[in-house]
């Protein structure tokens, strides 16, 4: 077995833990941490062969907790963003009477942001188009299918 920590080729490593991960190591360096479970001693059967002890069983059946695989493309919406996007938030904007400085404010963004927002050459994250849609009142995302 490999040592994790000096890489040394040894016959039995220890569970160790140090500064919260938990390593296999050698007896050298398993000084520099706690031993969570000592290497099981050899015993001397009739015949003098070595046996060790028995393993401790595994977790009972439907005691371990599977990772099942999961899409997290599947949880995100369908939506995309809308093809006329930039116009909808000129017009909110404009509707409340902002001036992109205002609207700047609002979004902790500077005021060429919004310019560029505005006229369609910058695509938003999609934090930004949530904290858009949040402060404008105005829905940026749409369904692809039902989009012109």
């Amino acid at each position: 077995m490999l040592c994790e920590m000096c890489g040394k080729d040894v016959e039995r490593t220890s569970r160790t833990r140090i500064e919260g991960s938990v390593l296999l190591l050698c007896s050298n360096c398993s000084r520099f941490g706690v031993v969570l479970d000592p290497p099981p001693a050899a015993v001397v059967a009739a015949g003098g062969r070595l046996r060790r002890p028995p393993a401790s069983p595994g977790p009972q059946r439907g005691a371990s907790r599977r990772s099942e695989e999961r899409d997290v493309f599947s949880d995100m919406g369908e939506l995309e963003l809308a093809p006329d996007w930039g116009r909808r938030i000129r017009s909110a904007r404009e509707s409340r009477r902002w001036t992109p400085d205002d609207l700047a404010k609002r979004l902790n963004e500077k005021r060429s942001l919004v310019l560029k927002l505005e006229s369609g050459n910058f695509h938003p994250t999609d934090a930004l188009v949530r904290k858009l849609e949040h402060h404008l009142g105005v829905r940026l995302r749409a369904n692809p299918e039902t989009s012109p």
